[in-house]
């Protein structure tokens, strides 16, 4: 199984300074005004500190590479889970997935970036894409090619695979990131982007690899994956990690979203309490862990090894309670979760492979 790029994702991170933030944002309608000054304040100082970075560097953090571990996860443990049950493992198709799913991921970056520049909240972003082009067509025009070209790799697969369950499940996942971000549907400025993000990294995304690895090349005719409780605890333990990472993307923008009226759940709670979601977050990962171990949806190699990120887990509980008030360093925490997000992905897949071989079985 080709696990070992999981562990790269967590070495590409770049630290950014963005501007200050609320810390509460409870009386935030009685205090707009104020809060849309200081959010002018906050924009143009971050501004100044930008325009000093290199054109290379904001190409880095405009390139986002740690978040591509979002398209990595879901498909090694999908199609681990497969192998798990039925020793099924393609690995053409499985790096035509991984090129159709770099490139969907691209898509909702690129088109993210072209959508908030319409509404105003990446005016001040000089890492947005938009922004270091200086073009929105430019950037609209890359997006829809990039998920032209995911959508080929993926129906590809699915002529292979030949299980409607996967094509279905997947390009459900993929409405899931246009509503989220696309007009007229702008979900991510109603606050549900967390649960939006849930449902397409985990139960559709997770489940619909899994179906991917159907095999009809055997004598007997088409032989479809049977849905499994391995790959639902499996699918459930990704979407947690997943939304953790966009959840964490909200602190260092709440002045920012405000000022565009996108009432993200940090807009609308606060950092402090948004600190202890974020533990509850990392308590709750740990917990199902455990039970799906208890149940047997799990193999005991996936829990030995999941159970080795706990130092992970406490480190973005740490980080961002002491953090949260402080933006200059709560951005790296949405970093620290990719780390965790592609550190127990690993392990998970890991362990399904180890299992099928008897190893922790």
């Amino acid at each position: 199984m080709p696990l070992a790029g999981i562990a790269l994702a967590p070495l590409l991170v770049s630290p950014l300074a963005s501007s200050p933030h609320r810390s509460s944002v409870a009386t935030a309608a009685a205090r707009r005004p104020r809060a849309l000054k200081r959010a002018r304040c906050s924009v143009t100082a971050a501004s100044g500190e930008a325009g000093e970075l290199s054109r290379a560097t904001l190409l880095w953090r405009a390139a986002k590479l740690p978040i591509y571990s979002v398209a990595l996860v879901p498909l090694t443990v999908g199609s681990a889970s497969a192998y798990h049950h039925a020793g099924l493992f393609f690995t053409k198709r499985y790096f035509v997935l991984l090129t159709a799913a770099v490139l969907v991921i691209t898509w909702l970056n690129l088109s993210n970036d072209v959508y908030d520049s319409d509404t105003g909240a990446d005016k001040n972003k000089k890492e947005s894409v938009v922004s270091i082009t200086g073009s929105r067509a430019m950037t609209q025009n890359a997006a829809n090619i990039s998920l032209f070209l995911g959508f080929a790799g993926l129906f590809w697969a699915f002529a292979e695979a030949r299980d409607i369950r996967f094509i279905l499940l997947v390009m459900s996942a993929i409405f899931c990131g246009y509503v989220y971000q696309c007009p007229p549907f702008r979900l991510s400025y109603q606050g549900l982007g967390e649960p939006l993000c849930f449902a397409a990294f985990g139960p559709l995304a997770t489940t619909g690899f899994y179906f991917s690895n159907s095999n009809t090349n055997i004598s007997s005719g088409m032989a479809l994956l049977p849905l499994t409780k391995t790959v639902i605890a499996s699918s459930v333990l990704v979407g947690l990690t997943t939304t953790l990472i966009l959840f964490c993307s909200h602190f260092h923008q709440i002045d920012g979203d405000l000022a565009v009226g996108k009432m993200s759940p940090l807009v609308r709670i606060g950092t402090k309490a948004g600190s202890r979601i974020v533990s509850i977050g990392i308590l709750t990962l740990y917990i199902l862990l455990a039970a799906f171990g208890l149940c047997r949806s799990l193999p005991p190699a996936c829990i030995v090894l999941c159970a080795l990120t706990l130092p992970m887990g406490k480190l973005v509980v740490d980080y961002v309670l002491k953090n949260h008030e402080d933006n200059t360093k709560i951005f790296m925490a949405k970093y620290y979760c990719v780390r965790l997000h592609a550190l127990f992905g690993m392990a998970l897949a890991s362990g399904l492979f180890l299992a099928r071989n008897g190893i922790l079985s």
